[in-house]
């Protein structure tokens, strides 16, 4: 494993270091033969922390954290169906900011900045110059959500709302806690497991303090994602009185294993995080190397399911524009 001394700087310092660079990632990683599979993307660049990279195994070309970030030449094949926009989110902003597509919640994209960026990710094309709040919006949305009373919850999305200074982040904590009608506020993050340094002591107390329940679902996809490190900052967050969850991609390759997810789910529950999703891809443009059929992730879950306790399986969905929730796989379906 890479040596940093890297747990010593606060989250921001952390942030601004990230490599950006391919080749210096592959140097670190002493994996410089890799460098004529992997290209330089222009609109969506390498992007992914030193704690993250401290993760990864020197020399393995097939490490999962890894193939998560590194761009691969395989993104640039355009295969039919896979799209820029394959949740029609373009569509579903009333305001500026805010997307409402389940009854009950509405989701706001505070940013659009990322402290990583995945190769998979279904927003890597999404317009974020055209949807981020302004000021003046920020009321419009509170407008918005009294107008609907049956909005009781709020999630905090982007980009990643924990990319944002607590300063900025506790201005939105303040103006949707005097909302009255609003229970919870959640936010879906993947700072945790890239920094975990960001879930410091000023974040947790001030979630802790909230009049609403507050809910962080994280995004992690394996097992290596969590280390000792990133386990303890998780522990302290739960201890806080926040509710912890996963959302996890199935990625071919990376952690459409039995035993991967089985590792995943088991780590994750001794950090105090709840498997929640287990996501069949989305049909983004450019991830189409990363997708597992259908068959074989329904396989995978009936293993699951023997695996594991019932608390410890994922529920396996996809996600379909124009849908007001999560779409469960039909297990039955080819078994």
């Amino acid at each position: 494993m890479i040596n940093h001394l890297i747990t010593q700087k606060n989250w921001q310092t952390q942030l601004s270091e990230a490599i950006t660079s391919v080749d210096e990632l592959l140097a670190l990683l002493k994996l410089e033969s890799l460098r004529s599979e992997v290209y330089v993307p222009k609109h969506f660049e390498l992007r992914v922390p030193r704690a993250f990279v401290a993760k990864m195994t020197v020399g393995d070309r097939e490490d999962p954290l890894l193939k998560q970030v590194l761009p691969n030449q395989q993104e640039q094949i355009k295969v039919t169906g896979y799209v820029a926009d394959p949740l029609g989110e373009n569509d579903q902003n009333p305001v500026k900011g805010l997307l409402h597509k389940y009854q009950s919640r509405v989701l706001l994209t505070i940013t659009g900045a990322c402290a990583i960026h995945c190769r998979y990710c279904f927003r890597q094309h999404f317009d974020y110059s055209a949807n981020m709040p302004t000021a003046d919006a920020k009321e419009h949305i509170i407008d918005y959500i009294t107008a609907n009373p049956d909005i009781n919850e709020v999630i905090l999305s982007g980009g990643d709302p924990l990319n944002v200074t607590n300063r900025r982040l506790f201005l939105w904590l303040d103006t949707l806690e005097a909302i009255p009608q609003l229970t919870t506020i959640r936010l879906h993050t993947r700072l945790p497991l890239v920094i975990p340094a960001r879930l410091d002591d000023a974040l947790l107390e001030r979630l802790s303090q909230s009049r609403c329940q507050i809910v962080m679902v994280i995004h992690c996809n394996h097992a290596n994602e969590i280390d000792v490190l990133t386990a303890e900052y998780l522990q302290r967050a739960k201890a806080a009185g926040i509710t912890l969850l996963n959302q996890a991609v199935l990625l071919k390759g990376i952690n459409d294993s039995v035993e991967a997810q089985t590792q995943l789910s088991q780590r994750l529950f001794t950090s105090g995080v709840l498997p929640y999703y287990l996501h069949v891809l989305d049909k983004v443009a450019g991830a189409a190397h990363f997708d597992s059929d259908e068959r074989s992730s329904i396989e995978l879950y009936w293993s699951l399911l023997a695996a594991l306790p019932g608390y410890l399986v994922p529920k396996l969905v996809r996600e379909l524009p124009n849908k007001p929730f999560k779409v469960p796989i039909d297990i039955y379906n080819n078994h």
